[in-house]
């Protein structure tokens, strides 16, 4: 099995390559990127500039999947660089598509999205749940969730979206990502664990095996729509509480700052029935565990 994964630099696409490295002999890789090289030098890599119609078309589209890690994260600094959140998250997809188009390819794209897509609730939300952009990241995601559906719709694309929660852990050294990330170094650096209106938030926690673990599954399982990544229904404070006991620091609540609070979705806790409904229920890690092996 042949597979393309475009934007093999960022966090998700650097582990989700060890992950089938690890598990996975039979498939050969195509690694691409705007960097000259791969960071931990898996090869083969060809450098593509995605915002470049005519460097995506250096894609080999005979590949079986598609997966397009390509995007640029992050949630108010979105509006200061609203022209760079345009050409990466959303001209990037629209120059893949066009350009597997043209090659009459037949492979399958997979699409990460965001629990950023959702409008926050109490419940846990399934996929056809309100949607809601408060961001220029999430406005991305939503559009180009609507592009992959569009370029089904009119040329027959093949895809899945996977909507994605909180990831943590990572089989990278030193490395996790995002919320559990933020709370870990500064536990790590003794330093108290700040949460804005005392962390009752809830979000869907899920390691970073277990997300590989379902991109690849569902990839393999499941064809064109939208599928929520199961994981752990946590508090903000229930993770700041296991990883600050861990280090001997507090949890400490802090007044919102305004721009935070503008853009605060709630709880987003995702309803993953769709997915396991298809490959079964493969999330076996516990944050409890992974921050006991800390």
């Amino acid at each position: 099995m042949k597979v393309v994964i475009f934007g093999a630099n960022s966090f998700l696409a650097r582990n989700f390559i060890v992950y089938l490295k690890r598990e996975r002999q039979d498939v050969s890789f195509l690694l691409y990127d705007y960097t000259p090289s791969q960071i931990d030098g898996f090869a083969p890599y060809c450098e593509v500039n995605p915002c470049d119609f005519s460097s995506v078309s250096k894609i080999d589209f005979s590949a079986d999947l598609i997966f397009d890690f390509v995007g640029k994260t992050g949630t108010w600094k979105g509006f200061d660089e609203s022209e760079t959140y345009l050409d990466v998250n959303e001209k990037a997809l629209l120059h893949l598509l066009n350009a597997y188009r043209k090659a009459n390819s037949h492979a399958k794209i997979i699409y990460p999205s965001s629990r950023l897509v959702y409008r926050g609730r109490n419940g846990k939300l399934k996929e056809d749940a309100p949607k809601e952009g408060k961001t220029i990241y999430a406005i991305n995601k939503l559009a180009c969730e609507s592009y992959l559906e569009a370029y089904h719709n009119a040329f027959g694309v093949n895809y899945c979206i996977f909507r994605i929660c909180v990831p943590y852990a990572s089989f990278l050294s030193g490395s996790s990502y995002g919320t559990a990330e933020f709370m870990l170094k500064r536990a790590q650096a003794g330093e108290d664990i700040c949460l804005f209106g005392g962390g009752a938030q809830r979000r869907t926690f899920t390691h970073i095996e277990d997300l590989c673990r379902q991109l690849w599954q569902g990839a393999l399982s499941c064809n064109c729509g939208v599928y929520n990544v199961g994981g752990e229904d946590l508090s903000l404070k229930e993770v700041a509480s296991l990883i600050a006991s861990r280090y001997s620091v507090a949890v400490k609540n802090v007044p919102w700052e305004e721009n935070a609070q503008k853009i605060e979705s709630g709880d987003t806790v995702f309803d993953a029935e769709k997915l396991e409904k298809i490959i079964g229920k493969q999330t076996y890690h516990s944050l409890f565990e992974w921050v006991e092996q800390l």
